[in-house]
């Protein structure tokens, strides 16, 4: 019973949060229309946080990925102001991304900086260039409807960007569960120094999990710009915090203590989920805030019980 409740506590308690919303607001919270904005308020901060489970599933963290989404946003707009093209402009910002995260896992891997260190300075840095070339002012024009359409279709009558979190975290789920690539980043995690005695590649691997979350927090940053139609230098930067609570939930779920896929996007639901349901009963936003802290001290108190039980 005790291991059945490690594993799938969480998503009991998942369960448990739907039916009373759904008991509280039957007329308002249990809807076609509320599932569809559920899915497709957690669609952004799911791939942001997949991209952090990466770094995490080897310990490290990377806490410059709501940064880099703001300027992955800022950046995109900024080259399709000058005349560039949306998918160029696109790939550029993508690989920008990506390089930024590389360069923070360099300094984690290479140079031994400690990670939080690292890529808070490197995300301050970001920020800095964000504010920097948007002026500290808000985007509005400039943002063509081929950009905009990447999270405003439709297609069959699902919102994409419910598709795009489902295909990411698919691809992130396979990647880490079923790839030699993905053994070795656990390996890593569990003891860094037996995996480099075993052969494993730690500092390429290493660097290429914080290169992986760079890219997914460029991603992040390009659908919130396309689906608000706007861009602000400081959008991304609110969704650190919720994106570490999604994954410190998901290791409380399914693999014992250990970042995972399935887990993060549990941890997103329940956020997700909490925020729907207190927005409904008119619940001021700032509880919303409290909560999301409380969130990660139990999850952590959770992945230790799960550790040394």
């Amino acid at each position: 019973m005790s291991r059945h409740l490690n594993r799938y506590g969480t998503l009991v308690g998942l369960v448990l949060i739907c039916a009373a919303f759904a008991l509280a607001r039957p007329d308002a919270f249990p809807t076609v229309a509320n599932l569809v904005n559920v899915s497709q308020q957690m669609a952004t901060l799911a791939i942001l946080a997949c991209g952090a489970t990466f770094v995490m599933v080897i310990g490290e963290f990377d806490l410059s990925v709501g940064f880099v989404a703001s300027w992955a946003g800022v950046m995109a707009a900024s080259l399709s102001g000058l005349g560039v093209g949306v998918v160029p402009a696109l790939a550029l910002t993508l690989a920008v991304c990506m390089a930024i995260g590389a360069l923070g896992g360099t300094l984690v891997a290479r140079f031994a900086v400690p990670s939080f260190i690292a890529t808070l300075a490197l995300g301050t840095v970001v920020s800095g260039v964000s504010h920097w070339a948007s002026g500290g002012a808000s985007i509005f024009t400039g943002i063509p409807d081929g950009f905009k359409a990447l999270a405003r279709l439709k297609p069959a009558g699902v919102p994409v960007l419910t598709l795009w979190m489902v295909l990411i975290l698919l691809a992130a789920g396979f990647t880490l569960g079923q790839t030699e690539f993905g053994r070795r980043l656990y390996a890593i995690g569990g003891n860094h120094e037996a995996a480099r005695l075993a052969g494993v590649p730690v500092k390429r691997d290493a660097t290429l999990a914080f290169a992986i979350s760079g890219l997914l927090a460029g991603v992040t940053g390009l659908l919130l710009a396309a689906r608000v139609g706007s861009v602000q230098h400081t959008m991304g930067d609110g969704l650190l915090l919720p994106a570490y609570a999604a994954v410190f939930l998901g290791t409380t779920a399914f693999h014992d203590g250990e970042p995972n896929v399935a887990g993060t996007l549990l941890g997103v639901a329940i956020i997700a989920v909490l925020a729907s349901g207190l927005t409904i009963l008119n619940v001021k936003p700032f509880y919303v805030e409290m909560l999301t802290g409380a969130i990660i001290i139990v999850a952590v108190l959770l992945r230790r019980a799960a550790r040394d039980p």
